[in-house]
């Protein structure tokens, strides 16, 4: 069985298409819809990596990822965020919230699988 990855994104064509590539590239996945219902599962399930989009109802992903990073249970899972910012100071705000790595929205299905083997050390 592959590597586990929760997938957090509240938009459900997104949330398929993640799920397409990554079950193609061999890794199980998990969804939630929101940030609340994603830190639930992280702490119930302990995923290796979680993609997490950052712009989410109930509870954003910036929130998500700093209580993520909080809790001594999950707080070394690798997260990457997903975000459709390209603001000046947003790279900085999304470090510092604990993420390993952030892509830009669209996602580019071909780089996708590289950088998460990379971000979970897969290959060097």
């Amino acid at each position: 069985m592959g590597q586990r990855i929760l997938i957090i994104e509240d938009n459900p064509q997104n949330r398929l298409l993640l799920k397409d590539v990554l079950e193609f590239h061999g890794y199980e996945i998990m969804e939630a819809e929101d940030g609340q219902a994603g830190v639930e599962m992280a702490k119930k399930n302990k995923p290796d990596l979680i993609l997490m989009d950052l712009q989410m109802p109930v509870m954003d992903g910036l929130t998500a990822g700093k209580i993520i990073r909080g809790d001594a249970d999950i707080k070394n899972i690798k997260m990457i965020a997903v975000t459709s910012f390209a603001m000046s100071g947003d790279k900085e705000r999304i470090m510092e919230a604990g993420f390993d790595h952030y892509i830009s929205k669209p996602i580019d299905t071909r780089t996708l699988p590289v950088l998460i083997e990379k971000v979970l050390g897969v290959r060097p």
